[in-house]
């Protein structure tokens, strides 16, 4: 096959491996697969409780593979989702890992802000974050340092 068209996708594959190391170093696994479930329960907990238009910003900053990823499954009927305490917005997550009862939701959510934070825009995260109930808010990492990639 083409060399040109596998360089869109070698590049979002070394970026998607790239958060899944972040994330797994970030929740001290060893396990890709398992910060990849990580990584989808956060992000379709958060895209749900987003108004459309700032999921689809939202959406637009992620790389190619985890886009496909946040996008999976999506309607946007009936968004946000009326749930927007904490204890719901967890019970997303925990549902993910319901085998896997070691797992904290409230550790997970955090991990994966964190690498949200290192590579979306700080305007980006700063306009999701608005959105969100101060409940769910408090699950982000206090730093605001964002490198935006």
């Amino acid at each position: 096959m083409n060399a040109a068209i596998h360089a869109p996708f070698e590049g979002t594959i070394r970026t998607t491996s790239t958060w899944l190391s972040e994330l797994t170093e970030g929740l001290e696994w060893d396990d890709p697969h398992r910060a990849y479930r990580a990584l989808r329960s956060v992000l379709h907990a958060l895209r749900d409780r987003l108004t459309v238009a700032e999921a689809v910003d939202l959406g637009a900053q992620l790389p190619m593979l985890i886009r496909g990823l946040y996008y999976e499954g999506w309607t946007p009927n009936h968004k946000p989702v009326r749930e927007r305490r904490r204890e719901d917005f967890l019970a997303h997550i925990a549902a993910a890992f319901r085998d896997d009862p070691e797992v904290s939701p409230e550790g997970v959510a955090w991990a994966v802000f964190e690498v949200l934070q290192r590579h979306v825009s700080a305007g980006e995260i700063g306009d999701v974050k608005a959105i969100l109930p101060a409940e769910i808010r408090t699950l982000w990492p206090r730093t605001e340092a964002h490198r935006g990639s």
